[in-house]
This record gives C-alpha cells, structure tokens and sequence, in this order.
C-alpha cells in the first residue's frame, strides 16, 4: 500500500506521513487486506481531496467523520460518490441547502471534485473504512494525521471551516477564530439535519466571507 503525497502537501504537512503512527497505520491496513477485509475508498482515492486541489490554493475546508462504508460510494472526497451513483441522504440533504441558499439547484450527479478543484479540502477524519463498518477506522491513527492537517491550516488566515455535526465540532479547539472563519451547524444526515443544518446557509456566508477578503467565490453548482 503506498501512501505518497503530492510533493507541495508534503511539505506544507511537514512530511507527517513519515512519522512512526503513520507507517504503524499503513502496516494496519494491509494486514486488514491481508484478511481480504474490502476497504474504501479504493487505495488510488484515499488521498484524492489532495490531489485535487494544494495548501496554497485551499481556502475551505469541509470535514466529515469517515467514508461511505457501502460499495461503489467512497470516493476519496468527504460526502461525494461517483457519478452515475444515487446520492446518499447526506448529500441529497447539501443540495436542498444550497438551493434554499443560493437558488442553486444540483442535479444527481454527486461527484464534487469541481468543489475540490476551486480550494474545497473535502476530507474525513479518518480516511478509510471497512465495507459495512461505519466507524471501523477511527482508531487506526487517520484522526491524528486529520488533526494535523487542521492545526496546519489554523496557522494560516482567513481559511473557511465548515463543521458539521458534533464530531466535526470537536475540531473547533484546534481553530483560532480571530484569524480564521468557522460555520457550525448539525449534520446534514436525515437524523439531524433539521436541527439547524437546513437555514445554516454555510454556502452563501461562505462566500461572502472569501470575497470581502479579497477572493473568489465558489461555485457551488455541480453539473
């Protein structure tokens, strides 16, 4: 199993995947594989949402809890599937928020790689998952390094944290809110999402918060 960064994230993480916790990760994994236990995302999209966009050009992050743990879903990206794949209740739940927000309205195709491609870090806490286990790698060590990446970006400014759900709020004590900018509300599944994820309009205040510093906005539109 290779884990390799691109080279700009290696530096900007201070080459964290170096460290002893990572390689005792790695070993656990392919012992998992070793077991034919069926892990995702695919091994080429564990490290997608950083191959898609750099440190330098981040200015959002959105962070879920661990990948879609049912085939064909995980795709690397935090909340995003594949296109031609349904649209988990999550995500179907993103889109009515941004089109109650900005009168956006996305279709099915949940791949949100154009996201990723304009500076949204759309990562999970931890990066794999057994099929059929939510939750089954959480102890791997993912949420280190995943912590690391938040404590890097926090000595930057002006970085937009999206934090969804009480997991992702968690991460708030690793932010420093006079320099960067954090939108909280409820998860977006069916569970919580009605619990102030719907009215959060996180998309539109986004927004406005990257253009009065100077920067573009994102296009939320997913065709």
């Amino acid at each position: 199993m290779d884990f390799k960064l691109p080279k700009e994230w290696e530096n900007f993480l201070s080459n964290e995947l170096k460290k002893e916790y990572v390689l005792s990760l790695k070993k656990r994994l392919e012992k998992e594989k070793a077991f034919c236990k069926k892990i995702f995302p695919p091994e080429k999209e564990i490290f997608k949402a950083f191959e898609l966009t750099s440190p330098k050009k981040t200015k959002v992050i959105i962070l879920g809890q661990d990948p879609y743990h049912n085939p064909n879903q995980a795709n690397g990206l935090c909340f995003s599937v594949n296109k031609n794949q349904p649209l988990p209740p999550s995500l179907r739940n993103i889109y009515k928020e941004i089109e109650e927000d900005l009168g956006i309205k996305n279709g099915t195709n949940g791949d949100l790689s154009d996201w990723a491609k304009q500076g949204v870090l759309l990562i999970n806490s931890s990066l794999t998952v057994e099929q059929g286990i939510p939750g089954s790698h959480l102890n791997f060590g993912w949420e280190e390094f995943t912590d690391h990446i938040i404590k890097s970006f926090n000595k930057k400014r002006d970085i937009v944290f999206m934090l969804w759900g009480k997991f992702a709020a968690n991460k708030k004590k690793f932010i420093n809110q006079e320099r960067n900018f954090v939108l909280e509300a409820s998860h977006p599944s069916p569970l919580s999402c009605y619990k102030g994820f719907f009215g959060c309009k996180h998309f539109s205040k986004c927004n406005s918060f990257l253009k009065s510093s100077g920067r573009k906005e994102i296009n939320w539109r997913i065709i």
